[in-house]
């Protein structure tokens, strides 16, 4: 492949990144261009530097190429400068949700050096292995063989009191995905920080229709509040998280406590989650919204594959799977998360879903929206990824020091009146 295609590809690339297609038809593709273009663009930067420097050294001048190139580095610029910025966004959503003054709650305050881009360990974002956390693999919590097998990440020390527990619940539109692929950047991070994470695998779709998936995720629950603390963590105090269809599926968890018909054979078990921290998920699962978006989604993909029955046949089917539409009063402390450019869930579902929050709950919610980010930004480490685990860790560190000292978190009504 020559240096102009090179850098017509380049340059189409960055394009859809900066304005991805948004139509349902195109935006999974939109999706896949897109999603790395913005997460890599340091390297493709760089990357488009050292091939146009290689290709003048060589006497060969390709106007048309050079000047693709030299747009590519404008926009692949304009990229990495807003994801440094999602440092900004995200400690400005805390700010706003809970109150400047959470970094009272904090082990110790933010440093510098916490805030800022972490360079060196971006170099190769795919080298994900850390030798400080032990990692306990296929641990069975349920019946559905390595459906319901579940990865431990552990700190290399166990304090003398209970540590709290992160449950991470991986996406992939609730049809493929396992433990393995996503949540690891922040799984580690938080065992780092003295925390025990849980990352599972559920029964997909087709072969299984929903609700095994969150009953599944019930299942997990309830394993470990019977035994986590064999591996030392607190069994009374639980954090969830997941991206996309684990979005959904943690969301769900979080706002239908105890429901009998997500814990069947298992009721008597308390599944109560004490804080949310769902990213990019699908929350609009019965379109009741009225976004365009996902009525399409619903009667084109969920009814056919994961619900095995259309809307009109059992419209209370998707309306039970739905966080909007399940919202009490009672929901725990959410820290929700969402890119402006996803392709795959509209953003739009991601502000509903925190505008019903904020209107029916009495806790705190926060919420980050992302400006020019897509889908999955947080799979590998990037910098926009590796601003967005910080904030996470300083969110759940304050929560799990309110709790554990008895204070209250912050009620909507009072961050409203901010």
């Amino acid at each position: 492949m020559g240096y102009l295609r090179r850098q017509m590809i380049t340059a189409a690339l960055t394009a859809n990144a900066l304005r991805p297609a948004r139509s349902v038809r195109a935006g999974i593709p939109s999706f896949a261009a897109g999603w790395l273009t913005s997460e890599l663009a340091p390297h493709l930067l760089a990357l488009t530097a050292a091939d146009t420097a290689v290709h003048l050294a060589r006497g060969r001048r390709s106007p048309l190429g050079v000047a693709l190139a030299a747009a590519s580095a404008v926009g692949l610029g304009s990229i990495v400068r807003e994801s440094q910025r999602a440092q900004d966004r995200v400690e400005s959503a805390l700010v706003d949700g809970i109150g400047a003054d959470y970094v009272e709650q904090l082990d110790a305050l933010p440093s510098p050096a916490d805030l800022a881009t972490p360079w060196r360990s971006l170099v190769n974002p795919f080298a994900m292995r850390d030798k400080q956390i032990e990692r306990v693999r296929n641990i069975s919590f349920g019946p559905a063989g390595k459906r319901n097998v579940l990865d431990l990440y552990l700190p290399s020390e166990i304090g003398a009191e209970p540590a709290p527990v992160l449950l991470q619940v991986h996406g992939g539109a609730w049809t493929i995905g396992n433990k393995d692929q996503q949540g690891i950047p922040l799984m580690q991070h938080m065992a780092r920080r003295g925390w025990i994470c849980v990352a599972i695998n559920y029964r997909l779709s087709p072969r299984d229709a929903f609700p095994a998936h969150i009953i599944d995720v019930k299942r997990a629950i309830a394993w470990i509040r019977e035994n986590i603390a064999e591996y030392g963590g607190d069994p009374r105090y639980l954090a969830i998280t997941g991206g996309s269809a684990g979005g959904h599926l943690a969301a769900l968890a979080a706002v239908t406590a105890n429901d009998p018909a997500f814990q069947p054979g298992f009721e008597d078990i308390d599944t109560t989650i004490q804080v949310a921290v769902p990213h990019y998920g699908f929350y609009d699962i019965a379109a009741s919204t009225g976004l365009a978006s996902s009525r399409t989604v619903r009667d084109s993909f969920l009814a056919k594959r994961v619900f095995q029955t259309s809307w009109s046949q059992d419209p209370q089917a998707f309306e039970e799977a739905d966080p909007i539409l399940r919202v009490t009063p009672d929901a725990p402390d959410f820290f929700v998360i969402h890119g402006s450019n996803d392709t795959l869930v509209p953003v739009e579902q991601g502000r509903q879903f925190v505008r019903r929050l904020r209107e029916v709950s009495r806790r705190s919610v926060v919420y980050a929206e992302l400006p020019g980010t897509q889908h999955a930004f947080d799979v590998f480490p990037s910098i926009r990824g590796a601003h967005v685990v910080r904030a996470v860790d300083r969110y759940l560190t304050w929560h799990w020091n309110s709790w554990r000292t008895g204070r209250r978190t912050v009620p909507q009504a009072e961050t409203s009146a901010r």
